[in-house]
């Protein structure tokens, strides 16, 4: 089966003081770097990256070999961002992450497409002691559909909910939490 990575980078980052897609860790990685790498790393075939603030910047941190889609309407939240990343994924399903989440291993993806049965159809996603996380494992039969209920910042948190998505429990591998602050 062929899975696409997709990395959403696309947000102002208001609480973190600037675009998380231009941070950088204590090593000078950018956050964008170690999310493409990470879905690379789970066994994604290609990758896309999503931006929106900032875009010009950022994607100068985007390794050339990626492929790169700006989501016009960024500021509309986090759904923005998804919309303009599954319009242009190509494959059968896509391993979804966020770009602000720089210390989760690999191996959380790599779980997610071990354990999930892989295919247009899948639904599945990381959960961290029962909380659902990310990443999420999104078959392609279901883009179109989600993007139509696509509002604000929920993302896809209620459509996996309503359509029943695996849990794959990651907790031993990673914390699940993002970096929101600006440190």
């Amino acid at each position: 089966m062929d899975v696409v990575g997709v990395v959403l980078a696309a947000g102002a980052g208001r609480r973190a003081g600037g675009p998380k897609a231009l941070r950088r860790d204590a090593a000078g990685v950018s956050w964008v770097e170690r999310a493409v790498a990470r879905l690379e790393g789970a066994g994604c075939g290609s990758v896309l990256v999503v931006l929106g603030a900032e875009a010009e910047e950022a994607r100068r941190l985007v390794p050339e070999r990626i492929g790169v889609v700006v989501a016009e309407d960024w500021a509309e939240g986090l759904s923005a961002s998804l919309r303009a990343g599954l319009a242009a994924a190509i494959g059968d399903a896509a391993l979804v992450t966020l770009v602000d989440l720089p210390d989760e291993p690999a191996e959380v993806g790599e779980r997610l497409l071990r354990d999930s049965p892989v295919g247009p159809a899948v639904l599945a996603r990381a959960t961290y002691r029962g909380r659902p996380g990310h990443p999420v494992l999104l078959g392609s039969a279901h883009w179109r559909p989600l993007a139509t209920t696509l509002t604000g910042d929920s993302g896809a948190r209620d459509y996996l909910a309503r359509h029943g998505a695996l849990a794959v429990e990651c907790g031993d591998l990673f914390s699940g939490a993002d970096r929101d602050g600006p440190g």
